[in-house]
């Protein structure tokens, strides 16, 4: 499964805010931030978190990305 953060990134360039603002604002690790830039699915608690801060929904931030099947 990969999913996109590029509404994340986005948000967070709106909010004029770094992806590191997130681990020092809202205490979450850094493995955790690795594993968003690296497109792998995080928990929905740490996304709520994030939502919260940025005051939008998940969709802004994360979209699903399909894998064509042969």
């Amino acid at each position: 499964m990969k999913v996109s953060y590029n509404g994340l990134w986005k948000l967070l360039i709106d909010h004029e805010m770094k992806k590191m603002d997130l681990v020092e604002e809202l205490g979450i690790s850094t493995s955790t931030l690795a594993k968003m830039s690296r497109g792998e699915p995080v928990s929905m608690q740490i996304l709520a978190k994030i939502c919260d801060k940025l005051n939008c929904d998940f969709g802004d931030l994360v979209s699903y990305q399909t894998t064509a099947k042969r």
